[in-house]
């Protein structure tokens, strides 16, 4: 199949696309059980302040004060910081989808995603994202989280694309729904042979995978 002529960008999630999520409440549970924390406690006092630290406004000492360390502990926030950012795997298959169809079709790759700044500067270089993500509408650096609509603006506007030139790839729900109704048309990503099928009716085949989608 040939490439649509209209799609020049795919926007694309972090968490739950190309790697796990970084900071979710199973990697919170494990937190907690390794470090032998109240989970109860840490998820109300995670859920008050989450939002001020991915939107760029908390340290990560700040962030911890408040949710971990506001009290007396036997280890230390190195530590906790350490255990938090080893959470993250990369999804090798969507890493190298994403990948050969930047080389096969020459797509701008914009990262549209909620994360904290540090943890955000980890998994860029650890996964070495930057390889072939070209710009990063990250809620840290912006200072708005999906779903907010204005962050999907900012990212058009920075890629410098109409709406109808972009394909979206996102895991939850509520944020392709914020997407599309801005004109921008969307993947609820599930796995990646669905995504591949759903890609390859938009003209986005991925020729050098094993898995190839059908029209």
């Amino acid at each position: 199949m040939k490439p649509s002529k209209r799609i020049t960008t795919l926007f694309l999630d972090i968490g739950g696309v190309l790697l796990t999520d970084g900071w979710d409440h199973k990697a919170r549970k494990r937190a907690a059980m390794k470090f032998n924390l109240n989970l109860a406690e840490m998820e109300e006092r995670h859920h008050l302040t989450f939002d001020t630290y991915e939107e760029g406004k908390l340290t990560p000492a700040e962030y911890f004060a408040r949710v971990v360390f506001y009290e007396k502990r036997p280890f230390t926030p190195a530590q906790f910081r350490n255990f938090m950012f080893a959470q993250s795997k990369p999804h090798p298959e969507m890493i190298e989808l994403v990948r050969n169809l930047k080389a096969e079709y020459g797509l701008k790759i914009a990262v549209v995603s909620n994360e904290a700044r540090e943890l955000n500067a980890y998994r860029i270089r650890k996964f070495k994202l930057s390889e072939f993500v070209d710009s990063y509408i990250s809620s840290c650096y912006v200072h708005v989280r999906k779903p907010d609509a204005d962050i999907f603006r900012l990212a058009l506007d920075i890629a410098k694309v109409p709406a109808r030139h972009v394909v979206y790839i996102e895991n939850t729900p509520m944020f392709i729904q914020v997407a599309e109704g801005l004109g921008i048309r969307s993947i609820l990503h599930t796995d990646y042979r669905s995504t591949c099928s759903e890609l390859a009716a938009l003209g986005l085949q991925n020729s050098e995978g094993v898995i190839h989608g059908t029209s």
